[in-house]
């Protein structure tokens, strides 16, 4: 195992707004699924983004990482952007499981998040390592009809067709190995026997309509952390800032005010 390179990127706001560090969704980049939401708190926050390796800007992994590594290099990524400055977050799926355990290791970071379509543990081990063999067999395109029925509630394709497409020609571009080491960090992470920990504000935020994640694996953190509150938003499944971004910005600009110190 390795810390991996990752990469990030300014997605909106002064920089001398506070600071709001987002992370994306195994099969996505961190613009294609946050850039929407950025725009509508470039007057609240410092937006920065990162991506997972092999996807959007960062490279390809040289070696499996578990999810506390991913931590370690977000961690590493905002501190050379901004300094020790501690920041709120916010991260779909992955990048949720990647907040619990920077929440969990280095808590002093993060004065609030929003842990987006996520569990304390995603899925099933073996899924997952079954997965990562297919991808590393036959490429990510063999996971996109798996990933349109995962992803959007129904009706997103219709409503915003350009920001479906964009999602679902990214995952096309994720490199095999980035998927498939992701999938198998997911496989090994399980945190919800450590959720009490947990003394940072936190808004659990699911997707009504999400089967990756459902509404109670989202609840479960919520209720089980010090400080927790569930938020569930209508007409979204697993990508609910792509699906709803005036809904979600208007969680993380009220996340500003709970995490103030």
């Amino acid at each position: 195992m390795s810390v991996p390179r990752i990469r990030g990127s300014h997605l909106g706001g002064s920089p001398d707004l506070p600071p709001l560090v987002v992370g994306p969704s195994l099969g996505t980049s961190v613009a294609a699924l946050w850039s929407g939401v950025a725009r509508r708190l470039a007057g609240t926050y410092n937006v920065i983004g990162w991506d997972l390796p092999g996807h959007g800007v960062s490279p390809r992994p040289r070696d499996a990482f578990t999810i506390d590594d991913l931590a370690a290099s977000v961690i590493k990524v905002v501190e050379d952007r901004i300094g020790r400055r501690p920041f709120t977050y916010a991260g779909v799926s992955v990048a949720g499981a990647v907040g619990l355990q920077m929440l969990l290791g280095a808590p002093e970071r993060i004065v609030s998040a929003a842990l987006i379509c996520t569990a304390a543990r995603i899925g099933d081990p073996d899924d997952w390592q079954s997965r990562a063999k297919v991808v590393r067999t036959a490429g990510t395109g063999e996971v996109v009809a798996l990933s349109i029925r995962r992803w959007f509630a129904p009706g997103f394709f219709e409503r915003d067709p350009t920001s479906a497409q964009t999602l679902l020609d990214t995952l096309r571009r994720v490199d095999d190995d980035g998927y498939a080491c992701t999938c198998e960090a997911l496989a090994e992470f399980d945190a919800r026997h450590r959720l009490g920990e947990i003394d940072t504000p936190i808004v659990a935020v699911a997707g009504a309509n999400d089967i990756a994640t459902p509404p109670d694996s989202v609840r479960f953190i919520a209720s089980n952390v010090t400080r927790g509150r569930f938020v569930e938003v209508a007409q979204a499944a697993h990508l609910a800032p792509a699906e709803q971004p005036d809904r979600i910005a208007d969680v993380l600009a009220k996340l500003r005010r709970l995490g103030a110190r």
